[in-house]
């Protein structure tokens, strides 16, 4: 397992980070279909993700209502796993009950939720704090002040951006530089071959502000796994026939299957772990964030750092999955191109 540095901050994170979506699930709607591993199962999951070197967890507050939180912090005790050889990143922004102020991005719900989350997990201080989305009824400053202030308070020892658009990013980390607070050290957004967008504006963004990317959903909700074709899904159990999350162009998935499962007949590995692959040697990424529902998808997962795809199976895989222009960017690229060094 190789480990990367979290920006600038000196961090270091295993390349995969383990999710735990799929811990909990029991009456909990949506979650349901995306996993109901118990404490048995999760313990040995935790176990397998610790001896594979990997020393990143991730989890969010609204996974399954608080059962993930409960059953990661519960497993991490379990199993005698030392504090100080495990980052532990979870979520903010979910609504948690019908309570009023239940969601958002408010002063008042993040430290309530830091409050709840630090139970659930019977841990003293979380690591990485995700705001799990955008928040329109709360300003950006507020918003930046508050996490500032959580920090300051010991509760929380990074802050990280999920799923906002790149000029809040960038809004946000001037706010926090203006006024001497603590900025976002990274981005967790949906990254995999079959959705490139991020590839527009975030990862310039992210590269412009040292900031880390931690791609979720890598196999677009299981889309890429091989199990989809266009003569149909090889198992009912997959979370893709159940929840159809997140929305991908599926004509192009089909053709990047088709792709990467005679790109994975060449190296014995399988199309999840091209996939995998192919999301860990893209520019910018710091550590792909993985889940399983099972242990075999965990170990298979977990191996796909053994494989090293090469400029021409990247070739492949970029020719059907191209990224298309957008403006500004193509008058940008026009424009400047006068400009670009000679070779």
């Amino acid at each position: 397992m190789k480990y990367n540095y979290v920006g600038n901050t000196g961090l270091m994170v295993s390349e995969l980070c383990f999710g735990t979506m799929t811990f909990g699930g029991q009456d909990a709607g949506m979650w349901t279909q995306i996993g109901q591993l118990q404490q048995k199962e999760v313990n040995q999951m935790l176990r397998a993700v610790i001896d594979a070197g990997i020393n990143f967890i991730d989890t969010a507050n609204v996974y399954s209502f608080g059962q993930s939180e409960q059953l990661l912090g519960q497993g991490l005790k379990d199993l005698s796993i030392p504090r100080d050889e495990v980052v532990i990143a979870t979520k903010v922004m979910g609504k948690m009950s019908e309570h009023p102020n239940s969601a958002g991005l408010s002063r008042y719900h993040i430290f309530n939720s830091v409050e709840a989350s630090l139970q659930r997990l019977q841990l003293d201080f979380i690591d990485i704090l995700y705001v799990h989305g955008v928040d329109p009824a709360t300003s950006i400053e507020e918003i930046v002040r508050s996490l500032n202030d959580i920090v300051d308070s010991g509760k929380v020892r990074y802050v990280a951006i999920c799923n906002w658009p790149a000029w809040m990013v960038a809004q946000a980390q001037t706010i926090a530089q203006y006024n001497g607070w603590h900025k976002f050290i990274g981005l967790q957004y949906h990254y995999s071959a079959a959705t490139r967008d991020i590839e527009h504006e975030l990862v310039p963004m992210a590269e412009a502000h040292q900031l880390a990317i931690f791609p979720w959903s890598p196999l677009s909700g299981g889309f890429l796994t091989g199990k989809f074709t266009r003569k149909g899904s090889q198992s009912d159990n997959a979370r893709r026939a159940n929840f159809d999350f997140p929305p991908i162009d599926k004509e192009k998935a089909y053709d990047l299957v088709d792709v990467m499962a005679e790109i994975s007949k060449s190296h014995g590995a399988s199309v999840a772990q091209v996939a995998l692959t192919w999301v860990r040697q893209q520019q910018g990424i710091t550590s792909t964030i993985i889940g399983a529902k099972n242990q075999d998808q965990l170990t298979s997962n977990i191996e796909s750092t053994k494989l090293t795809l090469s400029n021409e199976d990247l070739e492949k895989i970029n020719e059907v999955s191209p990224l298309p222009s957008l403006y500004p960017g193509w008058m940008v690229e026009r424009q400047s191109e006068y400009r670009k060094p000679k070779k």
